[in-house]
């Protein structure tokens, strides 16, 4: 079976997708390493994409052709991670809430020099904008380790095959 970046992007988001799922409705602390599992299937994914590339006919030995297989890749897990994101913390409006409180305590806490309504303010501007914050703050983060990862993976894959 031939698979395309395309689609192996839309499989490694998948697990990705389920592996989030799994790990919030399994409580898992914010905290504990584990949250690091789904940059692992995330690399995966990308190095199963350029290995098979590179395996392939169509295997140039050209790192711009290697990354711009990693790229279809990754751009799809970036897509299918951040409308999740947006769905999940629109489905979810207690984090908002709880972030807001959150803010409001280190607010009070660390800058002493505003007034009471300029906290309240900021505290509700804060819970209106979180799942836009986060939505883009998801963009970037997956978009740089997307890039990360096929730069590294291809660089990798590019240095082993000349030694052969």
């Amino acid at each position: 079976m031939n698979l395309t970046a395309t689609i192996k992007g839309l499989i490694t988001g998948a697990v990705m997708l389920a592996t989030a799922l799994g790990l919030f409705y399994s409580k898992q602390p914010v905290e504990s390493n584990i949250q690091y599992l789904a940059y692992l299937v995330y690399a995966g994914g990308i190095a199963w994409t350029l290995i098979s590339y590179s395996r392939s006919a169509l295997y140039t030995n050209k790192f711009k052709d290697l990354f711009g297989q990693g790229f279809r890749c990754f751009i799809v897990v970036t897509l299918i991670m951040v409308a999740f994101t947006a769905i999940f913390t629109k489905m979810h409006p207690e984090f908002a809430k709880d972030g807001a409180k959150a803010y409001k305590e280190y607010l009070v806490k660390e800058k002493k020099d505003k007034l009471p309504a300029e906290v309240e303010t900021e505290v509700k501007q804060y819970e209106e904008q979180y799942t836009m914050r986060l939505v883009s703050a998801s963009i970037f983060g997956y978009l740089i380790m997307g890039a990360v990862f096929t730069a590294a993976i291809s660089a990798i894959i590019l240095l082993t095959r000349r030694k052969q």
